[in-house]
């Protein structure tokens, strides 16, 4: 049976506007986020949405809470969708840690799945937890509709493995908070079909509400 889902990425922090890797932090909404999971709830209320599973880091997870409690549903936490461990990385720009790790700069920049940042994850790891945790949202909602709350990188994932891309094909699409993404899935095995991706009509309307 096909499970239909709803992907989002959380809403906006302070460190997605500074450019800083969050990674495993766990860093809360800003007030555009917490605006953000504010209006995607508002989107979303009415669809036949039947679950809502997210990661539990706390941008993910004030993300969903919105749009749970319009649907009267319990957002069920699930950690295999948090986003990656960039060990030494985490809490720094990408200026700085170009700064003070160059060489391991220039090793995450070449998108080699099997390296491993100092006291993170692989690509590898990172990619075969992301989509054991997808499979398991599918396999748990079959035929029902789903909506999954995460982080950019996961995201990521997903993107390219419903288009076959390879971890280091160039990226040519966007991971935009609050942002809805639609998508098909079948489990066992995994398939994923992407329907539409990056509509932020309703942030867009809502900011046209506000200037009107």
């Amino acid at each position: 049976m096909t499970t239909r889902l709803i992907l989002i990425r959380h809403g906006e922090t302070a460190w997605n506007a500074e450019h800083r890797i969050q990674g495993r932090l766990d860093v809360p909404l800003s007030a555009t986020g917490v605006w953000q999971a504010e209006q995607l709830a508002r989107a979303l209320a009415d669809e036949p949405i039947d679950a809502v599973v997210a990661s539990d880091l706390a941008r993910a997870w004030l993300t969903a809470a919105p749009l749970a409690a319009r649907l009267g549903v319990a957002a069920q936490p699930h950690a295999g969708l948090r986003e990656r461990s960039f060990g030494i990385f985490e809490g720094h720009t990408l200026d700085e840690i170009a700064a003070r790790w160059p060489d391991h700069f220039a090793g995450w920049r070449a998108r080699d799945p099997a390296w491993r940042m100092p006291e993170g994850e692989s690509g590898t790891e990172f990619i075969d937890r992301v989509l054991t945790a997808l499979h398991e949202a599918v396999a748990a909602h079959r035929g029902a509709t789903v909506a999954v709350v995460a982080h950019g990188g996961v995201l990521d994932v997903v993107y390219r493995a419903a288009r076959g891309l390879a971890w280091d094909a160039p990226r040519e699409h966007v991971m935009a908070n609050a942002a809805i993404n639609r998508l098909t899935a079948t489990a066992p095995p995994l398939a994923l079909a992407i329907e539409s991706w990056g509509d932020v009509a309703h942030l867009e309307a809502a900011r046209d509400e506000l200037l009107a």
